[in-house]
């Protein structure tokens, strides 16, 4: 059955309680005829490291809040749960709910382990915004999968906010991805789907040659793959290193321009 606004598949995406950036971006990132509702993981406990757990543990009773939509993929995005569990209990939820839903489950890491063996890439640079903790369980997460990670940029953090990752901005996140050096590197992916990371995307879709992801970029590719019955492969991911297939959107979305024919508070001008 063809949705009103998914004719092309609808997504269920799994997001973290206070995350306020993965519905932003996925807007932007999901191409016409894509579409996606969205359910928030929750957790009462009082560590990061128990709630992360949790998120992943309990994906059966997160995935629940859909009821029967007619869902053709599932996106879990969040990359700490994964870090924590490890790729081998990663792996093993993720088969248990495709057996049980009958539908694609992408991890937002499963998709950068994905995107990541589409270009051949070994070795690699990470843009962190974590502390040191999340950090090395991210490098020892990667290390299982067979990769080498040669370079870690961290990125400064705001004090007396909300969520130091989630209050981040663009320019932060992009200035830490500058000071990685490419050099030698085959890829380099920015850590997270907190950390806002279209703006720099646009700004560096390579650096010296060597292709920028971020998990949410990795996400939305891989999981319109899955929803579409489409390749996840080089070729398709080409389309969205860059913002090549959803600049467009991007700057629709953007306060500072506003589309031709409106003023800046979002009225339409009157032609004298």
């Amino acid at each position: 059955m063809a949705l009103e606004y998914a004719p092309r598949g609808l997504i269920g995406v799994l997001t973290p309680q206070a995350n306020t950036t993965v519905e932003p971006e996925l807007a932007v990132l999901l191409p016409p005829g894509v579409a996606m509702i969205n359910a928030r993981l929750t957790s009462p406990k009082p560590t990061i490291v128990a709630r992360l757990l949790d998120y992943l543990r309990d994906l059966e009773g997160a995935v629940a809040q859909f009821a029967n939509a007619p869902l053709a993929a599932v996106a879990f995005a969040c990359t700490g749960a994964s870090y924590y569990a490890g790729a081998e209990e990663e792996a093993a939820i993720v088969g248990r709910m495709e057996a049980a839903r009958g539908v694609p489950v992408v991890t937002a890491g499963q998709a950068v382990r994905d995107a990541l063996r589409a270009f051949s890439a070994h070795r690699i640079g990470l843009v962190s915004p974590y502390p040191d903790d999340l950090t090395q369980a991210a490098i020892g997460y990667w290390e299982a999968h067979g990769l080498e990670v040669a370079r870690v940029s961290g990125s400064t953090l705001r004090g007396g906010v909300f969520h130091p990752i989630y209050a981040m901005d663009g320019a932060g996140a992009q200035a830490a991805l500058e000071a990685l050096d490419p050099v030698g590197l085959d890829a380099i992916v920015m850590l997270g789907t907190g950390m806002p990371t279209l703006r720099p995307i646009l700004a560096h879709g390579r650096r010296q040659g060597v292709p920028v992801l971020s998990c949410m970029l990795c996400l939305a590719w891989r999981s319109v793959e899955a929803a579409v019955g489409g390749r996840a492969d080089a070729a398709s991911l080409e389309g969205w290193i860059g913002g090549r297939d959803w600049r467009g959107r991007w700057r629709m979305r953007q306060a500072e321009a506003p589309p031709e024919g409106t003023e800046p508070g979002g009225g339409v001008k009157r032609l004298e």
